[in-house]
């Protein structure tokens, strides 16, 4: 993935500069990154999610071979200052959406969507993703339709239902 894709929402410049080093790496061993966290106080945490190019499920040994190699490079890129821990981990089913693209390819799954402040009266939005439009996440119920902007959303995963589990089961029984 290139770094203009990387996740930017709520990053400073630590995450930011961290991003930069890592997505291209992660590409080369066939991971797409999806978010960097970094928090904590004394012993800071570096949060590392990333995904399989081949959208086959993350398993214990692609978490290993991350944290192996890409610990390698951050000890030379040097990034935070002071020991810390890192962690990696798979955005797992019921994942955060971070991209527009994100939206895109989990069309027809319910998420959850909260934005930075009130629109329209609310901040807390459930739906099925429709998708993107003009600059906005659209999502659907029954009853009424949500247009969010990208821009607003402060944070947004998908809902753990029975389509997603039949979803995500799909391609691992497919592989067997």
């Amino acid at each position: 993935m290139a770094f203009e894709d990387a996740p930017r929402r709520g990053e400073g410049a630590a995450t930011d500069r961290i991003a930069r080093e890592i997505a291209p790496a992660l590409a080369g061993m066939g991971y797409e990154l999806v978010r960097v966290h970094l928090s904590g106080g004394g012993r800071p945490i570096l949060q590392i999610m990333a995904e399989r190019s081949d959208r086959q499920p993350m398993t214990v040994e692609d978490c290993a071979t991350i944290s192996r190699d890409i610990s390698a490079l951050l000890d030379i890129a040097d990034p935070i200052a002071g020991p810390y821990t890192l962690e990696v981990s798979s955005p797992g089913i019921d994942r955060p959406l971070l991209r527009e693209a994100d939206y895109v390819r989990f069309a027809g799954f319910e998420a959850r969507v909260e934005a930075d402040g009130p629109i329209d009266g609310r901040r807390r939005f459930q739906g099925r993703i429709v998708g993107i439009e003009e600059g906005a996440v659209v999502l659907r119920t029954p009853a009424e339709t949500y247009r969010v902007p990208f821009a607003r959303i402060h944070r947004a995963k998908l809902v753990l239902t029975d389509d997603l589990i039949a979803a995500t089961a799909a391609p691992a029984a497919a592989a067997h």
